[in-house]
């Protein structure tokens, strides 16, 4: 997976670490401390250089027996449509190299990672460019009402490329979809109604969660807080302080290797 995403869409390792048999490693396309990097100067440094980015953390145990995709096949549940990466560029021949699934790379390129996780390529820019994560809704209503008591607001669809989906290389925005996110330019979550409420969506195993790093009221020492939303995807929230704390010790290790 560490490789796919590398090879495809260029993503870069931030940080790593090992506890055990559990080597977790972080992908994403800058810093994701919560300051503004050393460094960085507005108007000067590319956004790239600027902190809050999001990430793919791959874990992987080394003892474990599960396997919960098969590569090569459609992606092990449905509740997830796809992960939206906005890059400069990706390469189809790394993703077949790498056992990811190509479905179709018409204009932009649909593919199944070799651990499950369906994605979703255009070629364009974005100030971050994990977009965000398209999800297969039955009930609208509820899915917006759980993302919004979490701090996410309605905002307008992002584009990558300045044609706004008008053009072959970029879709438009799916009829009757609702894309929320804390802000305007961070990552964001894309509800796709079902045809019908009654539809029941799959888990997709591959996803154990998204991760949000909050504030909490009283102290940074509060504990890690886990719901799963309406499509039964995991959220997990993270305390700034325990953030930090990860990032410091992730850090560190990745430096050593």
């Amino acid at each position: 997976m560490i490789k796919f995403l590398e090879g495809s869409f260029e993503f870069k390792v931030v940080r790593k670490s090992q506890l055990g048999s559990v080597t977790q490693t972080w992908l994403g396309f800058g810093p994701e401390q919560l300051s503004v990097p050393d460094g960085f100067v507005a108007g000067v440094s590319s956004f790239a250089e600027y902190g809050g980015h999001a990430s793919i953390c791959v874990r992987y145990d080394a003892k474990s027996t599960d396997v919960p995709y098969r590569k090569g096949e459609n992606a092990p549940g449905d509740n997830i449509a796809f992960v939206q990466v906005g890059v400069p560029g990706y390469r189809i021949s790394q993703m077949v190299k790498n056992d990811g699934n190509v479905l179709d790379a018409y204009g932009f390129v649909n593919v199944v990672s070799p651990s499950g996780l369906p994605m979703r390529g255009i070629v364009g820019i974005w100030p971050d460019p994990v977009m965000f994560i398209a999800i297969n809704t039955p009930d609208m209503a509820a899915s917006r009402a759980f993302y919004q008591q979490l701090g996410f607001v309605e905002q307008e669809y992002p584009y990558a490329r300045p044609s706004k989906g008008a053009g072959q290389f970029e879709p438009a925005q799916p009829p009757k979809s609702v894309y929320l996110a804390p802000a305007r330019n961070s990552m964001g979550v894309l509800l796709l109604p079902t045809k019908s409420k009654k539809t029941k969506v799959t888990p997709n195993p591959v996803l154990r969660s998204l991760n949000i790093v909050y504030t909490p009221s009283e102290s940074d020492d509060a504990a890690e807080l886990q719901l799963q939303d309406p499509q039964n995807v995991g959220i997990s929230f993270v305390s700034t302080g325990k953030f930090e704390k990860q990032l410091e010790t992730s850090k560190v290790m990745a430096s050593k290797q």
